[in-house]
């Protein structure tokens, strides 16, 4: 306490020591520029005079500002301010005092320039002090360590580069120097940014000079299209240098750069979408001091729909799901964004009535998303009982519940796979929206049900980019089905966006879809991620084609023949009816599927299955 006790009155005293000379020094400056540098004796007088009181008054409003207690090695835009503000509060002291106490009244000039040289000399003190400390603070560090910093390359001379920079020279313990910057506007070229020269557009890294001296690149171009993103990181990969990025526009806030939000490129970056617009005023009408239910909470999607809820200030969300693991994590992690008063994790099975009927009774919300659902291709095709009895029989009974116990809204998430299905999961689920439609017909409760389609997501569990990372981690080969296989994909953020748009645009019975844009072929995507991981695809990673596999398609479809599309009033989103089902009808076929379950073999569940669902193509060969 001692050691600390001194140390702060070593500073105290250093900086008014400091600020007395800069005072003074001020003082005098500015008598000399209002006379031409030679003071008549009676001014020199008056300065002689004056000169303590004007000192002590300018020091004294440092120090009521607090920019005696400042750490020296740290200057702010805050500081800035106390300082203008000190130094205008003081100088507006002496020409009061000089007007009323003094008969040999301080010229105005002389005010004025001092305040100009008094306000300089301290901001260029801090600044430099700063500056000191960020040099002495990297070179004590590198010395200490015995390790050289690291040449960075910054990609992007706008406002996310210049908080890159000021970021990592505040923080030497990153051991990272930004050396150069690359732009791709012809404008900036040979202009200086925070002192780093702007060298050209990124393809000038291929000059020897910054090919031999630069390791790693940083692309902070939050704003720049997928296409350019992934040509910078490839190119970074052939000169064998890392390359990190920031996140997409959506997540970067007024120029606010945190090394927290750098990451390495990943293949999400590369499929880069415009983001989804949400209609702010809907969602807070549906959702805000609503109680919400999500089914699946801790599933890829549910989770994301869990984080995106809660940002509408719900009054409770109820978390439903089967897996207590899961539902522990998304429970902590709404907790840490402020929900500790709002969430409500509940362990439960949505096959289990009884219990969602408690849930639904107790809770009573006025919307429910339901993302629970067994979901893997291949996994379900050799028990089709449990994808039918989960997805199916399970959202059936969850919506017919929702129904009895006046629920304002279901939101049933749907997949592309569903519309003229080869597998039992994309026709497990296409039973599922039959069945909502035809409830949403019979006209039964006033509950509104709907469905939401979108195609792969990704970085969701089981998705295609975790397991070809795990692949190229390995060393390979990178297993794809087929070399003309497609698939449309999207982000989890996006997907529900789109989820949470749709339930503020339903009216009841409708099928919705985004605009997924272009289909991906999966060979590509094979080919990206292996030239980010730095590797050469056939060359050091092989390609391997595996053949598809049960149920799969060769590309995803967007609607069937007997959907008609039709526009929203969200330009990406779009509405697909068709004739609805009767319900009875539905009814008496899910009761003949019920018995059938877990005794029927695959071959005869299809095809039951296939009688409510026409288009329905399954898969015969080894079921």
């Amino acid at each position: 306490m001692d050691l600390l006790i001194k140390g702060r009155t070593r500073r105290f005293v250093a900086f008014v020591a400091a600020y007395l000379v800069v005072a003074g020094v001020a003082l005098y400056t500015s008598y000399l520029a209002r006379f031409d540098g030679s003071i008549p004796q009676a001014f020199a007088r008056q300065l002689l005079v004056t000169l303590p009181w004007v000192i002590a008054a300018k020091v004294v409003a440092l120090v009521a500002v607090g920019q005696a207690r400042t750490l020296p090695g740290f200057f702010s835009l805050i500081d800035l301010r106390e300082v203008l503000i000190a130094s205008a509060g003081a100088s507006l002291v002496v020409l009061g005092a000089s007007v009323t106490f003094s008969s040999n009244r301080i010229p105005r000039g002389v005010v004025i320039v001092d305040f100009l040289v008094f306000s300089g000399g301290v901001l260029a003190l801090r600044v430099g002090l700063r500056r000191w400390s960020e040099i002495h603070r990297r070179e004590g560090l590198g010395a200490a360590s015995g390790v050289a910093l690291q040449p960075v390359a910054i990609i992007g001379a706008g406002e996310a580069g210049a908080g890159l920079i000021r970021e990592l020279r505040s923080k030497p313990g990153l051991r990272l120097k930004p050396v150069a910057l690359f732009d791709d506007d012809p404008s900036k070229w040979g202009n200086e940014l925070h002192g780093i020269v702007i060298a050209g557009p990124p393809e000038k890294m291929r000059d020897a000079q910054w090919r031999t001296q630069i390791r790693k690149v940083i692309i902070a171009m939050p704003s720049a299209p997928a296409r350019r993103v992934g040509e910078i990181a490839r190119l970074a990969a052939e000169l064998g240098m890392t390359s990190d990025t920031m996140p997409g526009l959506d997540q970067f806030v007024a120029g606010r750069v945190k090394i927290t939000q750098l990451r390495p490129v990943q293949i999400t970056d590369l499929l880069r979408r415009e983001q989804v617009k949400l209609d702010p005023a809907g969602l807070r009408q549906i959702l805000r001091d609503q109680v919400v239910l999500v089914t699946g909470a801790g599933g890829s999607i549910g989770s994301e729909l869990c984080r995106q809820i809660l940002a509408q200030t719900p009054r409770l969300l109820v978390l439903v799901e089967r897996c207590e693991v899961q539902l522990f994590g998304i429970e902590q992690e709404l907790i840490e964004r402020g929900g500790r008063n709002a969430v409500v994790p509940l362990v439960a099975d949505i096959g289990d009535e009884p219990r969602i009927r408690e849930i639904l009774t107790r809770y009573k919300p006025a919307v429910i998303f339901h993302a629970a659902a067994h979901k893997h291709v291949p996994m379900m095709e050799s028990q089709p009982g449990e994808a039918v009895r989960n997805n199916s029989l399970g959202t059936a009974l969850v919506a017919r519940l929702a129904g009895e116990c006046g629920v304002g809204r279901f939101v049933l998430i749907s997949t592309d796979k569903a519309i003229n299905p080869t597998n039992v999961m994309g026709a497990s689920k296409r039973l599922a929206e039959i069945y909502l439609q035809a409830l949403q017909a019979a006209g039964a409760s006033a509950t509104r049900f709907m469905a939401v389609r979108f195609g792969n997501v990704l970085g969701s569990s089981g998705s295609v980019v975790p397991i070809f990372q795990r692949q190229i981690s390995s060393g390979g080969p990178v297993k794809v089905t087929h070399p003309e296989v497609t698939r449309y994909f999207m982000t989890i953020p996006e997907a529900v966006s789109l989820v949470l748009e749709s339930a503020v645009l339903g009216e009841g019975g409708e099928i919705f879809v985004l605009d997924m844009g272009e289909p991906v072929k999966i060979v590509d995507l094979a080919r990206q991620m292996i030239e980010l991981s730095g590797y050469r695809p056939g060359e050091d990673i092989e390609i391997e084609f595996t053949g598809l596999r049960p149920g799969e398609k060769m590309f995803e479809e967007i609607s069937h023949r007997k959907e008609m599309l039709t526009p929203t009033g969200h330009p990406k989103i779009f509405r697909f009816v068709g004739p609805a089902a009767l319900l009875p009808d539905v009814e008496a076929h899910f009761a003949r599927l019920r018995p059938r379950l877990h005794v029927a073999d695959a071959p005869e569940l299809k095809d039951l299955v296939r009688e409510l669902v026409p288009e329905y193509q399954p898969f015969r060969g080894g079921s």
